[in-house]
């Protein structure tokens, strides 16, 4: 009988813990090429995630900062995000532009890295596929909603980031900065 309870007890945390991670929101990760397509009919920023497969801090920021609910619903919200591998060989078409394998990557990684391979780097672009800034570096959930919303929201034209960081992040978005 005890093995019954406990078999039964056991079962209902499964269904009840994997019932709570199916609901929590993840990014919809998409190619360059589609996040292209997808910004000619409906603009949007793009979040790009330009990583490699030996990248450590690549991996964390999968696992952590990637699957953060608050992350995961304001990137679904206003961006198209991009899991770019800058050593990926296949070719890349936007638009008329091809971007091929050369010298260990793609160049398509390298024009939005600017030449600057450090991984992970998150590149962000505008509506019209215009380069706002890379990002390098790993960065927490936290730190991250902070450049999310910094561009996604377009704080980014109205001041600058110290500002945004001290004053305005945590008044529009409830958070405590400490």
């Amino acid at each position: 009988m005890k093995n019954i309870l406990l078999i039964l007890i056991a079962s209902t945390t499964f269904f009840i813990s994997n019932a709570q991670t199916a609901t929590k929101p993840k990014i919809k990760w998409m190619t360059l090429e589609e996040a292209y397509t997808a910004s000619q009919k409906e603009p949007r920023k793009i979040l790009i995630d330009v990583y490699t497969g030996w990248c450590g801090w690549c991996k964390v920021m999968d696992q952590k900062t990637f699957t953060d609910e608050k992350v995961a619903e304001f990137v679904n919200q206003k961006y198209y995000a991009v899991k770019l591998n800058a050593e990926q060989k296949e070719e890349i078409n936007i638009g008329k532009q091809k971007y091929i394998w050369e010298n260990g990557y793609n160049q398509a990684g390298v024009a939005l890295l600017q030449g600057k391979m450090s991984f992970p780097t998150i590149v962000y672009l505008d509506e019209k596929f215009n380069m706002i800034q890379p990002v390098p570096g790993y960065q927490e959930p936290k730190q991250f909603h902070q450049v999310i919303t910094f561009f996604g929201d377009d704080h980014y034209l109205k001041g600058d980031w110290e500002k945004y960081q001290k004053e305005t992040y945590p008044q529009r978005y409830g958070v405590n900065n400490k």
